[in-house]
């Protein structure tokens, strides 16, 4: 006598596996989870870092890279962890054996996005625990704001990763997507100039990107207002496209 297996279950049992192999992956999380909060520290050891800057109105240079870190680590896990795993799946015909199974091949994509974002989520916790407690960076002021800026990035992140899953046939070729987009990525979240530091024009443009928009809700709530409604609404554009561009050209085998 058989007995079936519901979609809850074998969904749940699709997670507790992705997670086990998720813990095996030393690398990944060490980019993830640990790479974001070791860059600022390094940089807050710089001691002209740690002085009040002009040009960012009166900040140091590192309270301007707490949410530059934080937004690194859902690039990270955007472009650079999740897509290989995707499309290695699908290259090696695991998704497509899965479909003739109870589990159906969204579980293991739905595992993925779960398991990528808590860990971008955690190493954003991390980093503003670090900033407050080793660089005295205070804590966001508008916090319902920052938290809803830092989902509104993750489900960004996610989708632009899930865009690479989708248009990248290897994992091979899902790396090398993911760090064509990766790039111009960080340069859009501040990692080399912090958005508030960018001349006018120069801003203007990058606040259009979904991590430009991002930086600039995260400063606001991070100053004590409640982020502008026109970079919510740049990320939750680019949230909406990416996703249906994503659906659109997925292929499970």
């Amino acid at each position: 006598m058989t007995t079936a297996t519901s979609p809850g279950a074998a969904g749940r049992a699709v997670l507790k596996a992705e997670w086990r192999l998720f813990r095996r992956e030393p690398v990944s999380l060490f980019w993830v989870l640990g790479f974001p909060t070791a860059l600022l520290a390094v940089l807050g050891s710089i001691p002209s870092f740690r002085e009040a800057q002009d040009d960012l109105g009166g900040l140091r240079v590192i309270d301007a890279y707490v949410p530059v870190t934080v937004l690194l680590s859902m690039i990270m896990a955007g472009l650079q962890a999740m897509p290989p795993v995707v499309t290695g799946y699908r290259e090696r015909g695991v998704l497509r054996r899965m479909s003739a199974t109870p589990v159906r091949p969204s579980a293991v994509l739905g595992a993925q996005m779960g398991l990528h974002g808590a860990a971008a989520l955690g190493s954003a916790l991390l980093s503003l625990a670090v900033g407050r407690a080793v660089f005295d960076v205070p804590l966001p002021r508008q916090g319902l704001g920052y938290a809803l800026a830092l989902l509104l990035a993750v489900a960004a992140a996610l989708a632009l990763g899930a865009l690479v899953s989708a248009l990248a046939r290897t994992s091979k070729a899902a790396s090398a997507i993911g760090s064509a987009v990766f790039f111009p990525m960080l340069f859009s979240a501040g990692v080399w100039l912090p958005v508030r530091a960018m001349p006018d024009a120069l801003a203007h443009v990058v606040e259009a990107l979904p991590f430009g928009a991002a930086a600039e809700a995260l400063n606001q709530a991070a100053d004590g207002s409640w982020p502008g409604l026109a970079h919510l609404g740049v990320l939750a554009l680019w949230t909406a496209a990416l996703t249906l561009a994503a659906t659109r050209w997925f292929r499970w085998e």
